[in-house]
């Protein structure tokens, strides 16, 4: 019989897997399609990032921190006091804050730009520069989020 805890650990490991999987994928066909200098697949690719942001990354986070508040809770563990829960969510907060003040705005405005050049203006020097930014931001942000998986699977100290 499968017990609370291994439901909710199981609704927290799928959550790892939406964001850490779109995080991935996005930022890999971003780029490729970036590369291709037409600015109709790059409006497009554009738009895809905030759509699967919403749908991937922002559900990915709701079920791992559901499941996995969920699962400690059901486990009997304290998420403030147990040092390494404790370092997994310092991990994942940072990772939360570089997407949510950095990675986020740049997206907001790189979308702005590509309406304007998927209706047939240039693409701008500037949209390229945020795309620089936004690959170095997101490189950055996913490696306290590998940092707090890893703390979550080894459990150190």
């Amino acid at each position: 019989m499968t017990t609370s805890y291994d439901v909710l650990k199981l609704v927290h490991l799928l959550g790892v897997v939406l964001l850490l999987g779109n995080v991935t994928v996005t930022a890999i066909w971003k780029l490729y399609a970036d590369a291709t200098q037409d600015p109709a697949i790059i409006a497009f690719a554009q738009r895809l990032v905030t759509l699967t942001d919403w749908f991937f990354t922002f559900w990915g986070i709701v079920l791992l921190v559901v499941g996995g508040y969920g699962a400690a809770w059901a486990a009997g563990m304290d998420v403030l006091r147990d040092g390494w829960l404790v370092w997994a969510e310092v991990m994942f907060a940072l990772a939360g804050a570089i997407w949510l003040f950095m990675l986020v705005p740049i997206q907001v405005r790189q979308a702005r730009m590509a309406r304007s050049f998927a209706a047939g203006q240039p693409i701008p020097a500037a949209y390229r520069r945020l795309g620089r930014f936004w690959i170095a931001g997101g490189l950055v942000a996913t490696l306290p989020l590998l940092a707090a998986t890893w703390i979550m699977i080894a459990k150190p100290g």
